[in-house]
Order: structure tokens, then C-alpha cells, then sequence
């Protein structure tokens, strides 16, 4: 059980998310866009938003700034979330403008909103849950992409329910957040993602 539930923390690592949003969308959107341009952007994404962490993530902990890929101490956590946030920006000027695909750029403004506030609670020493931030996040893009489109993804939004409950399951079983820590860490993921689809239309 153990492993299971720290198998769930590493599959579903907030690192992945946003890919996972990306794909869901070119997997569900009516609009039609050239299978290359799509190719290149979720290339570009896997490697601003994985490849590149883990790499910094590789320095960090050479330099003594992080232990744990789960950045468990609320002190690791200031720097990579502030590179993080710069990332963000990257790809909000670079790979998903909002002259281009605007639904995919909001997502990512709502991705830096919370990715701000999480800098600025491990600044005030509030650890909160990367993980439910991440999943929620995305769990709230997939009901917006749903309600815009009046497409059915009943079985998707079961799945992400079954995840959810998984991913919040094994960080409290392996004493990695309080409830707490995963209540504001779900509210930081859901309010930016509702906010930005003011501007979609």
C-alpha cells in the first residue's frame, strides 16, 4: 500500500499536469489545427515544463538549495517556484500567445496565478499541496473546456474525481500535508482557473 500511494504522488507530480492539460485539449477541441503546429508546442511544452525543472532540479539539489523532488521543506521551496514562475512566462509569450490558442493561454495565466501564490505562502512559511493545486487546476480546466465546447466527458470527470481523492489519499498517508495544506492547495488550483474563463470568449 505504501508504494501504491507513493507511486500516485510520482505519476501524478505537478510537473505533468500541465502537459496532461494540453493534451486533453487538442484531444477534445473542435477547432481544427495542423497535426505539426500541435506536435511542436506539446514538444516545446514537454520540455519547458519537465525536462527543464528536473534539470534545475538536478542543480539545486547539487547546490544544497533541495532534497527531495517534492521540495517536502518549506524552505526549497521559494527558488524553484520563482523559476517556475518564470517558465510560465516563457510560455505565455513564446508558446501559447493570445493572439493564437486563447483558451490554452488563460490556462497558463491561471497556472502562474497559482504558482505566485504558492511563492508567496512558502515565503509566509505555508506549505501548501503542489499536488492538489495541480490536479485541481486542471480537473476545473476539463469541466470549463466541457461546458465551452457542450461536449460529454462524464467518464473523464469520474476518472479525475477517482485521482483527486488518490492523490489527497496518499499525501496525508504519507504525512506529507496537513488537511489544511490540501484544502488551500485545492482552492489556489480551482479560483485562477475559474477567474481566466472570463477571458476566453
Amino acid at each position: 500500500m505504501n508504494f501504491l500511494l507513493k507511486s500516485i504522488s510520482f505519476i501524478f507530480h505537478p510537473l505533468f499536469m500541465p502537459l496532461i492539460g494540453v493534451v486533453f485539449y487538442f484531444s477534445k477541441s473542435p477547432r481544427h489545427l495542423p497535426q505539426e503546429l500541435i506536435f511542436n508546442k506539446l514538444i516545446a511544452l514537454s520540455i519547458l515544463t519537465i525536462a527543464l525543472p528536473i534539470l534545475v532540479f538536478f542543480l539545486l539539489k547539487t547546490l544544497g538549495k533541495a532534497q527531495s523532488i517534492y521540495l517536502k521543506d518549506v524552505k526549497e521551496r521559494s527558488l524553484p517556484l520563482a523559476i517556475n514562475c518564470g517558465i510560465l512566462i516563457i510560455i505565455l509569450f513564446r508558446i501559447f500567445p493570445n493572439h493564437q490558442i486563447i483558451e490554452l493561454h488563460f490556462f497558463f495565466v491561471a497556472i502562474l496565478m497559482s504558482t505566485i501564490t504558492c511563492f508567496i505562502l512558502a515565503l509566509l512559511k505555508f506549505r501548501a499541496s503542489l499536488h492538489m493545486t495541480a490536479i485541481t487546476g486542471i480537473f476545473t480546466f476539463f469541466l470549463m473546456i466541457a461546458i465551452e465546447y457542450s461536449i460529454n466527458i462524464n467518464g473523464t470527470i469520474a476518472l479525475m474525481f477517482i485521482i483527486t481523492g488518490a492523490i489527497a489519499t496518499s499525501r496525508i498517508h504519507l504525512k506529507a500535508h496537513s488537511n489544511l495544506e490540501l484544502i488551500v492547495g485545492c482552492f489556489i488550483g480551482i479560483i485562477p482557473q475559474i477567474i481566466v474563463i472570463n477571458y476566453w470568449f
